[in-house]
């Protein structure tokens, strides 16, 4: 749960109380749908987290684990 609160913060820097304001999220869901980033505001923003809420958790989940695999803890000899 921590990884994915850490994704999450890290991928709305500068607008965590606003995140469909982030040029990176933006650029993340114009990839994914299509839809031009200038056009995404807070109603296409919800309703495409309404929409892929499966995905997105899906992939949160992925994000933690690969966090995980990188921030590997040293073992003590």
């Amino acid at each position: 749960m921590r990884y994915i609160l850490r994704f999450l913060w890290n991928a709305t820097r500068g607008h965590h109380l606003a995140p469909w304001r982030s040029p990176y999220l933006r650029w993340r869901i114009e990839t994914y749908t299509g839809v031009k980033m200038n056009s995404i505001g807070f109603p296409e923003f919800c309703g495409f987290m309404w929409r892929e809420k499966a995905e997105l958790l899906r992939f949160l989940k992925w994000t933690g684990e690969m966090e995980r695999y990188a921030r590997v803890k040293p073992k003590n000899p």
